[in-house]
């Protein structure tokens, strides 16, 4: 453990970082220190050498003062010279001067301070002490005049020595003020260099790289190695340019494969779109079916298509539409019978013996099955699911498509048969009956043909003839005139406009029309029967009422019914009307069809009110 994390401390950018700035300190700590500890002992060096030279004055002036008592022994001068005498002795043993001398006899320092130490305790002081008691002169004066500049000499010598053994110390100062800064300024040196190298170079590279990777090459590596912190810096970002590689590529492969689905459900939705419009644009027939199963085949990339219509009750089916080249499907070479092909109710995959598939699909809508679409997958080929899938939604839409088609065709017909349903009955109530009363006038007059007397009946019953006739034609006009009616553009108060402005044209009479529906829509079965009814109360104004103003009114009521009325000013309602007049049934007879009442009203102000409440089916269904 303890190896490992000295191992880590070895190869740690901070701990190299710490030992530059540690060996800066240090050079820095050891220098100062060094200079102030040599300061030290320099200190007091100048005040040394100032009393060592001062000596040299006074050993001058004691020989001036000893020549003085020789030559006048004055107690002044004596006690000057003893004074001189003290003082010389006092800077000579000055804490100065012996602070700056080694402990070591050998130096030449010491010899000399030892020489004049001699010099002035065996020479020069015996020779001055009996001339402070005595002025007798002797030959030793002589000698001691003589000593006194050797022995200055050697207080020379130990002024320079002290002096030179300053110098040495400054000099040592220089010499350790010098190596540290020059240690300094190495150090500095070598922790740029280093900082550069470890830290400012790498770091400049990543840099560049980071830039790369922003650009998009990804491929970018580093060659930073080791086990400090750059090192793993370096693998680090390696491993993030390889996993940003592994992502990219993976977001360009999420990418091409969204793309792919995007264009595959365009073209679905294209082909769905292509398909619904040929399939409930018209009647579709074999090319629509065929030029749908081309689309198909075309966008799937799968095998040949076949749309087979077959219903329950049928035996056998019906391949409407095949896009095989042969132009016989696959499905009839395979099956043995068509019930076993049409078996099933949901999508199925059947494998055929040289390793094709076809996979089914039911032509169904909510309410039964028609058919079957089918289609050959090649072999060593999977139907994938968006494939399945489109399949489907064609094939619900192919079923839609027949099942509205043949509800449309049974739409037809139910309307061709009402129709003709309306013409008989139309013809029943009104051309029918006056034939019918023509008959019995037909047979009154063969009878009455057979008795010559009888002119008076004949004369009736032809002008009764000639009447019926004219009623039939004009019964058989009304009757082509309602079947040439059109309902332009579903609009019954247009329907209206133009039934009131035929009439007002042909009788000259003023018609006014209101109407107003709101929101409510009728049937066009209810349209016809309200148009009728307002065409037959039109007519029967013009031939019987005499009147100058008439009015036609279509009212919603606040209960979401209907009100009609035909309004005029003329004579009023008639009490009798010939046998063969049916307007006024025909009339309730659409009354009672539209579930509503009829009535028959004398007009405020004179005339009359053909007036009709019911209540619209559709109105009826929504509160249902």
């Amino acid at each position: 453990m303890n190896r490992l994390l000295w191992n880590k401390l070895q190869n740690s950018l901070l701990l190299r970082l710490g030992g530059m700035i540690a060996a800066i300190t240090v050079l820095a700590v050891v220098g100062m220190s060094t200079s102030w500890m040599v300061a030290e002992t320099t200190q007091g060096n100048g005040e040394a050498i100032n009393v060592a030279g001062s000596l040299r004055m006074q050993s001058w002036r004691m020989a001036s003062l000893y020549q003085r008592i020789l030559q006048d022994p004055n107690p002044t001068h004596r006690s000057d010279l003893q004074q001189a005498i003290q003082r010389f002795e006092t800077d000579l043993a000055a804490d100065s001067i012996l602070s700056v001398l080694p402990t070591d006899e050998t130096t030449p320092l010491k010899q000399v301070y030892r020489q004049v130490e001699s010099g002035w305790q065996q020479r020069i002081k015996p020779d001055l002490i009996p001339l402070l008691t005595t002025s007798t002169t002797t030959s030793a004066d002589a000698a001691l005049l003589d000593a006194i500049p050797q022995f200055v000499a050697h207080i020379n010598d130990l002024v320079k020595q002290i002096e030179e053994a300053t110098e040495a110390k400054i000099l040592v100062l220089r010499v350790i003020l010098g190596v540290a800064v020059i240690g300094t300024i190495l150090a500095v040196i070598l922790s740029i260099y280093l900082v550069n190298n470890i830290f400012v170079t790498p770091l400049k590279g990543l840099l560049g790289l980071t830039d790369q990777i922003r650009q998009g090459n990804l491929a970018v590596r580093t060659d930073l190695a080791g086990e400090d912190e750059i090192g793993q810096l370096g693998r680090a970002f390696d491993l993030m340019a390889e996993d940003l590689s592994k992502l990219y590529q993976d977001l360009e492969a999420r990418v091409e494969q969204k793309t792919a689905e995007l264009t595959r459900s365009n073209r679905s939705l294209d082909l769905l779109y292509r398909s619904i419009t040929r399939l409930h644009g018209i009647a579709p027939d074999r090319a629509v079916f065929h030029n749908v199963l081309k689309d198909a085949e075309a966008v799937l990339g799968l095998g040949n298509g076949t749309i087979c219509l077959k219903e329950d009750n049928d035996q056998q089916g019906d391949v409407v539409a095949t896009t095989a080249s042969s132009g016989k499907s696959p499905l009839c070479e395979r099956a043995n019978s068509c019930a076993e092909c049409h078996d099933p109710h949901a999508a199925r995959m059947d494998k055929l013996p040289d390793g094709r598939q076809i996979l089914r699909m039911p032509l169904t809508d909510a309410e039964k099955r028609y058919g079957m679409l089918a289609v050959d997958v090649p072999a060593n080929t999977t139907a994938e699911r968006w494939q399945v899938q489109l399949l489907e939604a064609l094939s619900r839409h192919i079923g839609v498509t027949i099942a509205s088609e043949q509800r449309s065709e049974q739409h037809r017909r139910v309307s061709l048969l009402e129709e003709r349903a309306v013409i008989a009955r139309e013809l029943h109530d009104s051309l029918a009956q006056s034939l019918a009363y023509m008959k019995i006038q037909v047979s009154r007059l063969r009878t009455a043909v057979k008795n010559p007397a009888d002119v008076t009946e004949v004369t009736a019953a032809l002008e009764e003839l000639r009447e019926g006739l004219n009623s039939s034609y004009q019964q058989l006009r009304e009757l082509l005139s309602t079947f040439r009616l059109r309902m332009e553009d579903d609009d019954l108060g247009m329907a209206l406009a133009q039934t009131t402005t035929e009439f007002a044209e042909r009788g000259n009479l003023p018609i006014a029309l209101e109407v107003s529906l709101g929101n409510l829509n009728l049937t066009p079965n209810e349209e016809i029967h309200l148009l009728q009814i307002v065409r037959e109360a039109l007519s029967n104004t013009l031939k019987h009422a005499h009147a100058s103003q008439a009015w036609v009114s279509l009212q919603r009521q606040d209960d979401n019914s209907l009100q009609l009325r035909i309004e005029d000013d003329g004579a009023g309602i008639q009490k009798t009307a010939n046998l063969h007049h049916y307007g006024m049934a025909i009339m309730d007879e659409r009354a009672r069809a539209l579930h509503g009442i009829l009535q028959y009203l004398p007009r405020t102000g004179g005339g009359t009110c053909v007036q009709l409440d019911f209540t619209p089916k559709t109105r009826i269904a929504h509160a249902a």
